[in-house]
């Protein structure tokens, strides 16, 4: 198991991003969060199997309907036991 820290710049607050991240990671199986940042970024950290993680910062780059996602630092580690996925 792997942990992806996602850090994701561009217009991505007051957009549904975090439900959108939610929503998909759920989806995958993945546990972390989702959290707004004090410098309008969101930072996600999820837990799961490498492919689907993968699968996951791919549709962090792509973002929902109206956020622009100028760019996203990844970051990989192992797993540490987060369980759910939650926003913050």
């Amino acid at each position: 198991m792997k942990r992806l820290t996602a850090l994701i710049s561009g217009t991505v607050q007051g957009v549904g991003y975090r439900l959108y991240v939610q929503r998909y990671a759920r989806d995958l199986g993945l546990s972390g969060y989702a959290e707004n940042t004090d410098d309008e970024r969101v930072e996600v950290v999820a837990e799961g199997h490498q492919e689907d993680l993968e699968r996951l910062l791919h549709q962090l780059k792509r973002g929902p309907k109206h956020a622009v996602v100028e760019s996203v630092d990844a970051q990989w580690a192992e797993s540490s036991g987060l369980s759910g996925f939650h926003i913050y």
